[in-house]
């Protein structure tokens, strides 16, 4: 199994028909028919149906789809860092990172570097901590933003960035907790709340409001503020997530308190222990690392 065949195998899952994936390869059928009976001989798996109008994967189609999309990327990241100038450095930064304000902190960073190195160009994966760490283990990305809990940062070299994230809760302007200077555990027991996936699996939003999720009447989750946002400005329920990430000026309709007690979250920025960095994610890190002095 080469690089080649996967390329063909992608092409075929992408188009759902072997004549239109040879059309956009510039290759005949009889050749990536042939490539493709190879590698299903070679893995001794069926990885597609082949029906009158179009092939679609099976089970084991869908597993290889997802590795090779992978692999092909992991190519591609590579082969830029190798091809890349040694004196007028350039290429590609890959960083993951969930919503938060500290992502301002890094485009202050590429800011600064693009002054030096204008040829740097930076890919931004959106993600929860789990699929951020899962990019960083495969060498998907260069970097990710994380905060400590639920991923264990021991394992990676990592910055501790100068800025936290704060948690509080978004609201209409016009619902019965909006005059309160703070919310408190006890003022959204009864109240229906809006959670972020990524907390809805860490220890410390039960811990705060000191109850379970048993417990709450948890009516949403969301793993983008912004559309989670719609359903509070519907008046649909109480969302408890990060300062600074939704606009509340003006006539937004909404506003946003902070909790108390106060609840922070540190913010790591992290990569692979002995990791081989290109050129361009090298400056970028030393950039990192000498705003965070």
């Amino acid at each position: 199994m080469d690089i080649r065949s996967l390329q063909y195998f992608l092409a075929v899952a992408r188009e759902e028909s072997i004549t239109k994936a040879a059309e956009t390869l510039h290759m005949t059928q009889p050749p990536l028919s042939r490539a493709i009976r190879d590698l299903e001989d070679e893995l001794g798996k069926q990885l597609f149906v082949r029906g009158s109008r179009k092939v679609t994967l099976t089970d084991d189609g869908l597993i290889l789809r997802g590795r090779a999309e992978e692999l092909i990327e992991l190519m591609e990241k590579t082969k830029n860092e190798i091809i890349s100038s040694d004196y007028d450095i350039s290429g590609d930064v890959y960083i993951g990172g969930g919503e938060s304000e500290a992502i301002s902190y890094l485009a202050d960073a590429a800011c600064e570097l693009q002054k030096k190195y204008p040829n740097i160009h930076y890919h931004i994966y959106a993600g929860d901590g789990e699929q951020v760490a899962e990019k960083l283990d495969k060498g998907l990305i260069d970097f990710g933003l994380l905060v400590a809990e639920p991923i264990g940062i021991e394992k990676y070299d990592y910055i501790r960035l100068p800025i936290k994230d704060t948690w509080g809760v978004l609201m209409r302007d016009d619902s019965p907790l909006a005059g309160k200077d703070y919310i408190t555990a006890e003022d959204l027991w009864d109240k229906p709340l809006i959670v972020s996936q990524q907390a809805s699996k860490i220890g410390a939003l039960f811990r705060w409001l000191k109850r379970s999720e048993d417990e709450l009447n948890i009516v949403l989750k969301y793993n983008l503020i912004y559309n989670a946002s719609q359903f509070v400005k519907s008046g649909f329920g109480y969302l408890i997530g990060l300062d600074k990430l939704i606009n509340t000026s003006g006539d937004s309709g909404l506003c946003f308190k902070p909790v108390s007690p106060a609840w922070e979250s540190d913010l790591y920025f992290v990569w692979k222990k002995y990791q081989v960095f290109s050129r361009a994610a090298a400056e970028y890190l030393k950039c990192i690392q000498s705003q965070s002095d």
